[in-house]
């Protein structure tokens, strides 16, 4: 007994010696860790100047998703933070930035017919030869309830456009959306113009210095509004009647 203590003894310890060597997850994890940390303290210096859209701004935790997201979709930071909304704890990109990431990718996407009551669009895949071809109009969007929300009433042929973007992507290009397959203007309902309070020049030292957040200066008189329907509490807009994408929303301006 003593001589086969003595030897699982010595095991234990040879196994306890022997280094760990790290599997590639790991250590790509790893890697990913040290992003995210370089993105939460760069999410903090931005979080309340005006480089960030209203969506985020104040919200470190949610800029440093977006800029992450962002990130695997190949887009830079400052890019990312002008292309992605977080709706209700989802990551979305805009219409106009869902065009750019196909066509960087050698996609093709074209505006055929656009009008306040008709859209039609179409593209095709790299290396495809055949067009694909989605059409929007004023009867669809009632048929899903869409017309009563504000942006609808002010800009039909942007959110029709919008609409378009979103499922004529998903139809000819899925894989490059990874995560984010839905346009922001179908999950919020709004195209993307909004009215900034005039503030003081960011500095280089407000972006290199230490990591503290900022107070928020009194916001000035605008001279006009546009209503965001991504706010907390609002509902998505019915994104069902994509036929290419299934009714559940996936986890991945003007158009």
């Amino acid at each position: 007994m003593t001589e086969l203590a003595t030897t699982e003894s010595a095991a234990i310890e040879q196994q306890q010696a022997a280094p760990i060597t790290p599997t590639a997850g790991t250590t790509a994890l790893m890697a990913w860790a040290q992003e995210a940390d370089l993105a939460y303290q760069m999410a903090q210096k931005l979080a309340n100047t005006s480089f960030v859209p209203q969506s985020l701004r104040g919200k470190p935790g949610d800029i440093t998703a977006a800029i992450l997201a962002g990130a695997e979709l190949g887009l830079p930071p400052m890019a990312t933070l002008k292309s992605i909304d977080v709706i209700q704890g989802t990551p979305a990109l805009r219409a106009h930035a869902m065009r750019g990431l196909l066509q960087s990718k050698g996609h093709e996407i074209e505006l055929v017919e656009s009008s306040d009551v008709y859209c039609r669009m179409r593209g095709r895949r790299k290396g495809a030869e055949a067009w694909q071809y989605v059409e929007w109009d004023i009867p669809r969007a009632t048929r899903l309830g869409l017309l009563g929300k504000a942006e609808w009433k002010k800009q039909p042929k942007s959110m029709l456009v919008a609409r378009a973007t979103g499922e004529l992507s998903r139809l000819i290009a899925a894989d490059a959306l990874y995560g984010m397959p839905y346009v922001a203007e179908e999950l919020g309902g709004t195209v993307h113009a909004e009215v900034v309070p005039q503030a003081a020049p960011l500095s280089i030292a407000a972006v290199t210095g230490p990591s503290v957040m900022p107070v928020a200066p009194a916001p000035a008189e605008a001279e006009y509004a546009v209503t965001r329907d991504d706010e907390d509490g609002a509902e998505w807009e019915n994104v069902e009647d994509s036929t290419d994408w299934p009714a559940v929303v996936q986890p991945g301006g003007e158009a």
